[in-house]
């Protein structure tokens, strides 16, 4: 007994014997390839880029361990301990939930700006220009007067976008040498240390440079604190 052949839908169409239909995976490449042309052809590229770069410079240079800080106890946390606004000082001047807000908000700052443009130009170099433009404005803000924090936070946040896997090897080892030193610049060099040798084995080139550029901007935030590691006065 024949059955019958299966009737197709109104504007649909049967593929030929012997084709090959595309998966949804390269109807995803085909729609990259397309935007990327689209980008690429755009007059106006450069200010588009320009634009992103800058916007993550300013988002990064809220000065969130400022604002929570004051909002917590009134204080200026920059007339508290270090004077550094980074999640580490505003503990100590306004306590562990502060500190742990500031940690998470200083983090999103790198993140949203790397992961968004990273995602909407398909292409891992805007991604990478524009988390070090995040970290560099929490490090040098404008609002500031180019005094900010020491960049581990949001460079977390980028390096979280961009090579996750380097980053979570980065925070475990932190907490590891936290854990051991109880001191929080050696957590933090650490830390940075080793999610700039996973991504190094994991990334490609533009977030390698890029975690390799927000690296040497931490440990130069942290020169006065490697100075008092070496004298046995760090605490």
């Amino acid at each position: 007994m024949r059955h019958p052949a299966p009737r197709l839908r109104r504007g649909s169409r049967r593929a030929a014997p012997g084709t090959i239909q595309s998966s949804p995976r390269s109807h995803r490449d085909r729609d990259r390839h397309r935007r990327q042309l689209v980008l690429r052809r755009f007059p106006g590229r450069a200010v588009i880029v320009a634009l992103a770069v800058v916007g993550s410079y300013l988002a990064g240079s809220i000065p969130f361990g400022l604002i929570v800080a004051r909002l917590a106890t009134g204080k200026d946390v920059r007339a508290v301990g270090s004077g550094n606004i980074g999640a580490t000082n505003v503990a100590r001047a306004a306590g562990r939930t502060a500190a742990a807000s500031t940690l998470l908000l200083d983090a999103l700052k790198g993140f949203l700006p790397a992961f968004f443009a990273s995602k909407s130009a398909d292409s891992s170099s805007l991604g990478a220009a524009c988390g070090v433009a995040a970290v560099v404005g929490h490090c040098f803000p404008v609002w500031l007067r180019f005094r900010g924090g020491k960049g581990v936070a949001t460079g977390l946040g980028v390096t979280l976008a961009l090579a996750p896997l380097a980053a979570l090897c980065g925070a475990v080892v932190w907490a590891l040498a936290w854990a051991i030193a109880r001191i929080s610049s050696v957590g933090s060099l650490a830390g940075a240390a080793a999610a700039l040798l996973v991504a190094g084995a994991t990334a490609n080139r533009q977030v390698l440079v890029a975690v390799a550029a927000i690296v040497c901007i931490v440990a130069v935030r942290h020169r006065s604190n490697v100075r008092r590691l070496l004298s046995h006065e760090e605490r």
